[in-house]
């Protein structure tokens, strides 16, 4: 594994620990409740992460096999039709896919070849991963603070 490989895997587990550490202060009453953003609870952020994660493993893979040519989607599009699908679904199922995505995801990171990590591998882990995590994390704990009466 590379240094940068090895890098990015440390950035995106301490990301990680720190957003399973917020959400496993919530009972599954508060991860379900809405208010995380303006229609979002904390459910629909962990399924909003993990279909990041699971594109990343896509790309990633595609990456690997040489397979992949570009990726053009409208990102809030993609957000809002993921969100539709995974609203209803119920919290067991989105942690079972959250953590699918993020295991593949880091799979693909780390079987693709020293030859293949480019910039579009390194974005796409980067902004999938420990960037995409952190970004959400300020939000998760005002919210887990305002939801369990503590102090961020």
């Amino acid at each position: 594994m590379t240094d940068r490989k090895r890098e990015l895997i440390e950035l995106e587990d301490r990301a990680w620990a720190e957003l399973r550490s917020l959400i496993r202060q919530l009972s599954r009453e508060q991860i379900g409740e809405v208010g995380y953003y303006q229609d979002w609870s904390v459910k629909d952020l962990m399924a909003h992460l993990g279909c990041w994660m699971a594109e990343a493993a896509r790309v990633l893979e595609q990456l690997r096999s040489g397979s992949y040519s570009s990726w053009d989607h409208d990102v809030e599009e993609l957000n809002r039709e993921w969100w539709e699908i995974w609203r209803d679904i119920d919290l067991d199922t989105v942690w079972a896919e959250l953590h699918a995505s993020r295991a593949r995801m880091l799979d693909e990171w780390d079987r693709i070849p020293r030859d293949r990590i480019d910039e579009v591998a390194d974005l796409w882990f980067r902004e999938s991963a420990h960037e995409h995590h952190d970004e959400h994390l300020p939000r998760l704990r005002e919210w887990t603070a305002e939801l369990t009466g503590e102090t961020p």
